[in-house]
């Protein structure tokens, strides 16, 4: 890989690391709010991901790889000493789980919603919808982007992952923000079904993991917890009624008690 530009990071309060990543077509401001929650504990960082938020782009157009967002994070992930918490939601979780393979001595804790590790769906039927729906979701987006409708592509985007008519009710003052973010969805893609997932790599992992879903979700995300549950030996499963996978930044309260809870209770 070649040498990757630093990423733009937020940075709040003093104590041991939390880093924080953040989910595709979203940046570092998602966290602002468990910023604020973990500030008097721990020294928090978020970071605008490749292509994501004042962040440089991918150096790739196509055959992206989550090893470039490794790359772009190294320098930030050697200025956190010998240990630090992972937070991650979606992409950022399957991130968050990547740095965890990557720096597992280093990492105390992890708190992951719905990482987005499809090829652990263990290439599933053509007609289960945990492999027809993202991957269509994707392709779809894709095509749109190729074509310049970014508008089209938010659409299919917003409304796979947080339900039909989502993007119909969104404020306007919003679409074209999201619109613009769908830029990297080949990316994203790319570097999401390209990770290679061993089982054997993931059961090494001792570190406490609590893995967060919605009840609401995707089955694209949703049948991948309990995969992930039976891998990682210290992971606890919580499912939370009444939310999605968009929840970290719709119900954004009761995710972050969550995870501060979590987080405060490690020793």
């Amino acid at each position: 890989m070649t040498a990757a530009i630093p990423p733009f990071v937020r940075e709040a309060g003093q104590g041991f690391p939390v880093l924080c990543m953040h989910s595709n077509a979203s940046s570092s401001g998602q966290w602002r709010g468990l910023m604020e929650l973990l500030s008097n504990d721990f020294h928090v960082l978020a970071p605008d991901l490749l292509g994501a938020g004042r962040s440089a782009p991918w150096p790739v157009a196509s055959g992206a790889r989550l090893q470039h967002e490794l790359d772009a994070l190294a320098p930030l992930l050697q200025s956190l000493g010998d240990r630090f918490h992972l937070v991650g939601h979606s992409y950022g979780a399957a991130l968050a789980l990547a740095i965890a393979k990557a720096w597992p001595q280093q990492v105390a804790s992890a708190v992951l919603f719905e990482p987005t590790a499809f090829p652990l769906l263990n290439r599933p039927g053509p007609g289960d919808p945990a492999a027809t729906g993202i991957a269509a979701a994707a392709t779809t987006a894709m095509g749109a982007v190729d074509r310049g409708d970014l508008h089209a592509a938010a659409e299919v985007f917003i409304d796979f992952w947080m339900g039909p008519g989502s993007w119909a009710a969104t404020p306007e003052a919003r679409r074209g923000p999201m619109a613009e973010s769908m830029r990297p969805i080949r990316q994203w893609t790319d570097a999401l079904f390209a990770e290679a997932w061993s089982p054997a790599e993931l059961a090494s992992l001792t570190m406490p993991v609590l893995l967060l879903g919605g009840e609401h979700s995707p089955s694209s995300a949703y049948d991948l917890l309990p995969k992930l549950a039976g891998l990682l030996p210290q992971a606890t499963l919580k499912l939370m009624p009444g939310v999605g996978h968009m929840a970290p930044v719709t119900h954004a309260d009761r995710v972050n008690q969550e995870i501060a809870a979590f987080l405060r209770a490690q020793p």
